[in-house]
């Protein structure tokens, strides 16, 4: 990603070690892919990573505000960016909020959802239509097995790193599959779903892509596949 000008058995409520997890900016998309892993090798989150979900945030322009990211240099650290990609899991208590991991954010990690969407997203800020963000809800599970990235969206025209890339190798998936990041971030306002039912839970559990919402179904979503 890159800026523009401008329920598990855990109990997880205080502010995990961010430094235990891998984190290499400007790489949201493998730094979210390595944080599923990492979270169901801990028991953080079931161990088959099935209480968790991937989101791709962006929108048709590749231009997508978004508040308290440390990348930023102002004081309400808000930037846009091309496109983000964060994990939600989902708890098995009722009685317990949603989390989000965010390793970009500022916010304490994790955060309730609630408080991340008002943080983060800030669904009551008024934003000029080219900057409405679309959300991409996978199921973790499916995005590992599929998710692939030869960094390609990382190199200039002439073959060079604009940003330095992860020191891991690059992900290829199960299929043998060796990029398909694009895929991910690209979004249309004609494939944003107009209504949430059961469906929706369906294809979210059971499509490579998930489903695309636009930020005002975003929690109703996460009430219905709980």
């Amino acid at each position: 990603m890159s800026t523009s000008n401008l329920d598990s058995s855990s109990s997880v409520t205080e502010s995990a070690d961010v430094p235990r997890f891998h984190h290499t900016p400007f790489y949201c998309e493998e730094n979210v892919y390595l944080l599923c892993k990492k979270l169901a090798a801990d028991g953080i989150a079931r161990s088959d990573g099935s209480d968790l979900f991937v989101i791709f945030i962006s929108n048709e322009n590749k231009q997508i505000p978004l508040w308290h990211q440390k990348a930023s240099h102002r004081a309400d650290g808000v930037i846009l960016w091309d496109y983000h990609a964060i994990c939600i899991q989902k708890r098995k208590d009722s009685n317990l909020p949603h989390l989000v991991w965010d390793l970009d954010s500022s916010l304490p990690f994790p955060s309730p959802l609630s408080t991340y969407v008002s943080e983060t997203i800030r669904p009551s800020f008024q934003l000029f239509s080219e900057f409405q963000r679309f959300f991409r809800i996978l199921h973790a599970p499916i995005f590992l097995r599929s998710f692939a990235s030869d960094r390609r969206h990382m190199k200039d025209t002439a073959g060079n790193w604009l940003h330095p890339p992860p020191p891991h190798e690059a992900i290829v998936a199960e299929d043998g599959t060796v990029h398909n990041l694009n895929e991910y971030m690209e979004m249309s306002s004609a494939d944003v779903i107009k209504s949430i039912g059961d469906d929706t839970k369906d294809d979210v559990y059971a499509q490579r892509l998930g489903v695309l919402v636009s930020e005002t179904h975003l929690e109703e979503i996460f009430s219905l596949i709980s």
